[in-house]
């Protein structure tokens, strides 16, 4: 099979009229950040913030004309909504001509969190993912506290009493859902756009490391990173789910507002080590959580302390206790400690997750508990009403 080239696709997408009708989205410089990896290909189109919503329609032409090309899989297309700081909403003309963007291929400005955020929210306001009756995210304020490790056993941990259970890998820098739980192989189209996601363990799991080589970059800006977002939740078979476990990137960016304006999140994890430095950004990833409306469901203190396999001493690496101390103060619940353990470590790096590799091991039993836990503040919560998605705006 011939190999996909950037040409040959700025030649498609030159089929497609821009806002005017009469140029085309790439002699108006609308589009940036041509992607592609064997059958995947992804791009933005540049269009003004107050025209995002009624363009939507152009973005999906944009995907069809892509989709044409032979040797086309999968098309992903983030309809970037930007405006020039200090413009009016509208230009001289009444709004008709886009505001034009870099050439093809070169990197455009961030747009302004607040055009993004409104823009983004208005065109998913509420909507859940049918089929799939609650969702919630796994987060942490930093990187390396064992976040992926612990949704991925949460999830088996929920599974094990009974559950439907899916997990969306939304870290699309650094996806480790398909190492973790030993998944390989790409997804399948099922029906156009829409893919089947992966199996393994009795959960269905979707992720970008499904869809590009392990070593290769994902070097994409925030409006790639939330179109990517989008469709791995819309775009995906998922079926009939109890719950989504949604495995959150470290922080409290795009990725982050993204979850909590398209879906009605049902609650966020937060995870974190004992540690000063880790409960300080954890304790932000909570704050970011409650400020946008979803409910913390509780704080999980990740290598909580370390026990010799040979002599039994127990040391306390990185502090103890800090994760409990932190949830009473801020009123959440706080769903246990997880010991640091290289049993955990070596079967995670052989997709081997501990809840079902060792079930009756001292940690498979905490993290069902955990499970068991979340989901009754879920059902409790479900009983409440349905939480509608909010409508961010930051300034």
């Amino acid at each position: 099979m011939t190999e996909l080239t950037r040409e040959q696709v700025l030649g498609q997408l030159k089929k497609v009229k821009g806002p005017d009708l009469e140029s085309n989205i790439v002699d108006l410089g609308m589009v940036s950040e041509i992607f592609i990896n064997g059958g995947e290909v992804a791009f933005a189109v540049t269009v003004d913030a107050d025209r995002a919503q009624e363009l939507e329609p152009m973005r999906e032409a944009a995907a069809q004309a892509v989709e044409r090309l032979d040797g086309v899989d999968k098309v992903m297309v983030a309809l970037t909504a930007d405006r020039a700081a200090g413009s009016s909403a509208g230009s001289s003309n009444g709004g008709a001509a886009p505001r034009r963007g870099p050439p093809p291929g070169e990197m455009a400005p961030p747009p302004p969190m607040q055009a993004k955020a409104q823009a983004q929210g208005e065109q998913a306001r509420a909507a859940g993912v049918p089929g799939v009756q609650s969702i919630i995210a796994v987060a942490s304020g930093k990187g390396g506290v064992g976040k992926s490790t612990t949704a991925a056993n949460l999830a088996l941990g929920l599974s094990a009493i009974g559950l439907n259970v899916g997990v969306l890998d939304a870290d699309i820098y650094g996806p480790s859902m398909p190492r973790l739980l030993g998944i390989t192989g790409r997804p399948q189209a099922v029906d156009g756009r829409i893919l089947n996601p992966l199996e393994g363990y009795g959960l269905k799991v979707m992720s970008m490391g499904f869809l590009v080589e392990e070593d290769t970059p994902m070097i994409w800006r925030g409006p790639m990173v939330m179109s990517a977002l989008s469709q791995m939740l819309r775009e995906v078979a998922w079926g009939e789910l109890d719950i989504l476990v949604v495995d959150m990137p470290p922080g409290t960016g795009d990725a982050q507002l993204t979850m909590a304006q398209q879906v009605p999140l049902a609650g966020a994890v937060i995870v974190s080590t004992p540690q000063d430095l880790a409960l300080i950004d954890a304790r932000k990833g909570l704050n970011m959580f409650r400020k946008v409306d979803v409910p913390v469901l509780g704080i999980v203190e990740n290598m909580s302390y370390f026990s010799c396999p040979k002599c039994g001493e127990r040391s306390e690496i990185f502090g103890h206790g800090g994760a409990r101390v932190e949830a009473e103060k801020l009123g959440v619940p706080f769903l246990g400690e997880v010991p640091l353990d290289m049993e955990v470590r070596l079967r995670s790096d052989q997709g081997q997750p501990i809840v079902v590799s060792v079930p009756d091991s001292l940690h498979a039993n905490i993290y069902r508990t955990m499970a068991s836990d979340v989901w009754k503040q879920i059902e409790e919560g479900s009983s409440a009403g349905v939480r509608e998605a909010p409508s961010i705006v930051i300034e």
